[in-house]
C-alpha cells in the first residue's frame, strides 16, 4: 500500500506539478522537496533527492545522481542587490518578469554518478563531474573535477574517488556498459 502511494505521489508531482520540467525513469522524491526554475529543469534516470531539499534554479542533472536530505541547489545572483536606493528585499528577483540583472544563464549541470552529501548547497553556475561525491555540508561555488571528492566551504577538492587510474578506467568501463544494458532492457 504505501509503495502504491509513493508512486501516486510521484505521478501528481512529476506529472501535475512539475509538468514544465523534464524526469528520466525510476526517480525517487523525498517528503517537502521544492523545485521552481526560470527556464528548466532537467533529470535523469535513477534520480534520488532526499526529504527537504530544493532546486530553485535551473539545472541539468544526469543519471544515477543521489541528492541528500537538506540539499539545496540555489541561484547566485537571485536578487538585484545593487539596486540604488531599493532594499535588496524589495529589489526586483529572477522570478520577476522583467528580470533583466545577473544570472538568467546560470544553471547547474551535475554529471552521471553523482552523489551530494547532506545539508551540502551548490550555486547555480557551477558544473560537478561525473563521478563525484560532494561531502557533507559542503557550499559548492566552482566547477568539481569528475570522480573526485570535494568538501568544505567554499568546496575544495580533497582527493580522487578512486586510489588509481585503473580502478577509474575499470569503473568507468563497467558503469556505461552496466547503463547500456540497462537502457536496452527498458526499451
Amino acid at each position: 500500500m504505501i509503495r502504491l502511494l509513493r508512486k501516486l505521489r510521484h505521478f501528481c508531482l512529476v506529472r501535475i506539478r512539475w509538468r514544465n520540467y523534464s524526469f528520466g525513469r525510476n526517480i525517487y522524491i523525498g517528503r517537502s522537496v521544492y523545485m521552481w526554475a526560470r527556464n528548466t529543469i532537467s533529470i535523469g534516470n535513477n534520480f534520488y533527492i532526499g526529504k527537504y531539499s530544493q532546486i530553485e534554479c535551473d539545472a541539468v542533472i544526469g543519471n544515477d545522481v543521489m541528492l541528500a536530505n537538506f540539499v539545496a541547489l540555489v541561484g547566485r545572483y537571485d536578487h538585484n542587490y545593487s539596486e540604488i536606493g531599493v532594499s535588496m528585499r524589495q529589489s526586483s528577483r529572477i522570478r520577476d518578469k522583467n528580470y533583466n540583472w545577473k544570472g538568467l544563464d546560470k544553471k547547474v549541470v551535475i554529471g552521471d554518478d553523482v552523489w551530494v552529501g547532506h545539508g551540502s548547497v551548490i550555486l547555480s553556475g557551477t558544473n560537478i563531474g561525473s563521478g563525484s561525491i560532494i561531502a557533507a555540508g559542503s557550499v559548492v561555488t566552482g566547477d568539481v573535477e569528475p570522480y573526485s571528492i570535494y568538501g568544505g566551504n567554499p568546496a575544495k577538492k580533497i582527493k580522487e574517488r578512486f586510489s588509481s587510474g585503473e580502478e577509474k578506467a575499470e569503473h568507468i568501463r563497467l558503469y556505461y556498459s552496466g547503463t547500456e544494458k540497462s537502457n536496452e532492457r527498458k526499451k
